[in-house]
Parts: C-alpha cells; sequence; structure tokens
C-alpha cells in the first residue's frame, strides 16, 4: 500500500511510520527538521501551506494520513493541489472538538459521579464545539473543527472516502508535550514526584502505539469510511490515579512532593490535564473497540514503558 503521511518526524507520526513502514509503501511531506531515511522511508521536504510543494507531488496514493492539519485550508491545499489519485483522507483530529459543559451530561453539581467517572461519556455521534474560545487552546479547538467539515467536503468533491480519527491524552515515548515527560524528568533527575492534592479533574489517555495501531486498522477499510472513532483507554484517570501509575513506574525511591494546583503553578510544575471536575470531559471508545478491534494497553503497562523510555533521555542508568 502507498501512503502519504503528512508530518510523521514528531510523536504520534513518527510512532505510525516506524510501525507502517514495515508493511508498506511510506512517503513523509513535513518541514525535514528531522530525517526519516533510515526508516526506509522517503521524505519530501516543504510547507505543508505551499501549494506548489503538492502541485510536484504527481503519484498516486492509496491513503494520505495527515497528522498536522490546525489550521482552515490546510487539507484543501493539499487536496486542490495534488494531481494524483487519493483513494482515502485519515485525519487525525482530537476528542476535544466535541460541545463542552453541556450540564446534562454530568451527575448533580460536582459533575462527576461517586467514582470518579461521568455517567454519560461522549460518543462519535455528540455535538461539535463551534464556540470560539480563547487563547491557544480554543484556536487549537476552532482548527480541528473547521477541518472536519472541510476533509468532508473536499473528499465528497473528488469522490474520495474519509476517516476521522479523535485520540484523547496521547502519552509514550518520544512524547515532545510538557506532560508526562516533565514528571519523569523530576523524577530521574530529582527523585521528586509531585502529587497534585487538591485536583478532583478526571481526563482519558491513550498510548500512543495503539493510536498508531488504530491508523493502521483504518487503511482502505471500507467500514471505516466516513466514520470517525474517538481513541481513549478504558481506565479514567484523576491526578491521584496519575501519580500512582507514575510511582508503582519508577525503579528508584522517590520522594513525594505533595501540592496543591496553586502551588504547583507557582513552582513550575505542569498541570498539564483537567485540574477541576468542571473542566472534565469524558468520552465513550466502544465504537472503535467494536468496529476497529482496537484493543488498549493498561495504563500501568504504558506508562511503565514510558518511563522507562525517557529514563534514558533524562540521564537515567539501569
Amino acid at each position: 500500500m502507498k501512503i502519504l503521511v503528512i508530518g510523521g518526524s514528531y510523536f504520534y507520526g513518527r510512532v505510525f511510520v516506524m510501525l507502517a513502514a514495515k508493511d508498506h509503501e511510506i512517503t513523509v511531506v513535513n518541514r525535514g527538521t528531522y530525517s526519516m531515511t533510515d526508516m526506509g522511508v522517503r521524505q519530501l521536504t516543504g510547507d505543508r501551506r505551499d501549494e506548489k510543494l503538492w502541485q510536484s507531488c504527481k503519484e498516486d496514493f492509496d491513503v494520505i494520513v495527515d497528522f498536522c492539519g490546525y489550521e482552515k485550508g490546510d487539507i484543501a491545499t493539499v487536496l486542490r493541489n495534488m494531481p494524483g489519485k487519493v483513494k482515502q483522507y485519515i485525519f487525525i483530529s482530537t476528542v476535544d472538538v466535541y460541545e463542552r459543559g453541556r450540564k446534562d451530561e454530568w451527575n448533580g453539581k460536582e459533575g462527576i459521579a461517586g467514582d470518579g467517572i461521568a455517567k454519560v461519556r461522549k460518543d462519535e455521534s455528540a455535538p461539535l464545539e463551534y464556540r470560539m474560545f480563547p487563547g491557544e487552546a480554543g484556536r487549537y479547538i476552532a482548527g480541528k473543527v473547521t477541518l472536519e467539515q472541510e476533509v468532508m467536503e473536499e473528499c465528497g468533491r473528488r469522490g474520495m472516502q474519509y476517516t476521522i480519527l479523535r485520540p484523547a491524552v496521547l502519552y509514550g515515548p518520544y512524547n515532545y508535550a510538557p506532560r508526562e515527560s516533565s514528571y519523569i524528568g523530576m523524577m530521574v533527575q530529582k527523585h521528586i514526584l509531585p502529587h497534585i492534592v487538591d485536583a478532583d479533574g478526571a481526563f482519558q489517555f491513550v498510548y500512543v502505539k495503539d493510536a498508531a495501531n488504530a491508523v493502521i486498522k483504518c487503511l482502505l477499510k471500507e467500514s471505516a469510511y466516513g466514520q470517525a472513532y474517538n481513541l481513549c483507554q478504558d481506565q479514567v484517570v484523576t491526578y491521584d490515579v496519575f501519580f500512582e501509575v507514575l510511582r508503582d513506574a519508577a525503579d528508584v525511591e522517590m520522594n513525594v512532593l505533595p501540592v496543591t494546583a496553586a502551588q504547583a503553578q507557582n513552582q513550575g510544575i505542569p498541570l498539564p490535564f483537567p485540574v477541576t471536575a468542571e473542566e472534565t470531559e469524558l468520552c465513550s471508545n466502544e465504537k472503535g473497540k467494536r468496529e476497529l478491534g482496537i484493543v488498549y494497553t493498561s495504563l500501568a503497562e504504558g506508562m511503565a514503558r514510558t518511563y522507562r523510555a525517557f529514563k534514558g533521555v533524562y540521564g537515567g542508568t539501569e
């Protein structure tokens, strides 16, 4: 199968390329920050918003997998300028596209059921968020919502198939975002593990290899055409659970640093996940498990692998 990957040199895309290159012919288009030719793939360097880049891409491809579409026009620029034929476009979106703060989804004013899990999780039929929120996060959500509509429209005009994947919080080796890696860095370098003691927010992870395998399961899969899928592990996580899983993953003694969310902010400790129940938005993964056969790595196993991977990065020794 011939696959064109847009992005692919960083986290999610990189792991997908590493897995897919074993069985498929991969061409990666990105800015060329990191060479990927040692993975046995072809790399084209350029800016995705440059029309000439796509006009020069004259081959036919079975599938395009787009890991780095963020702004209106990102998909249209590709499809309106590529002269070759494409059968399927897989767009990587996010679970953040769903409308936020729907009070009818929650159990009372706290928003979280007694076991820490929202009673209703949003499935793929839930309405999307068309309000504009301030800041970088607001722009990110608005861009993904716009591009989901764009991929449907542009593929419809060309008689192409599309599939949309909506991952929750991605974690795992190669993660450059300051999330679990920041905590692991403190663990390895300072033997300190922060514990946010007053957070009552909940969130969902997805291990990056599971998310990459989900893309592979969608490649030219007819039942996935015109569909969207949430990607998230079964377990709903809190900061308490996150702390416990990291502590269990460590292979040396940790000094626990109990801090409130406010103290963490003052000390420069990242708070990358929802801190409060009001911020919590949860999703269902049942459709992907049922229709694609996705099997999720447990949080304990995935975080243990992630700890081992980053231990070397941060100077730890076996």
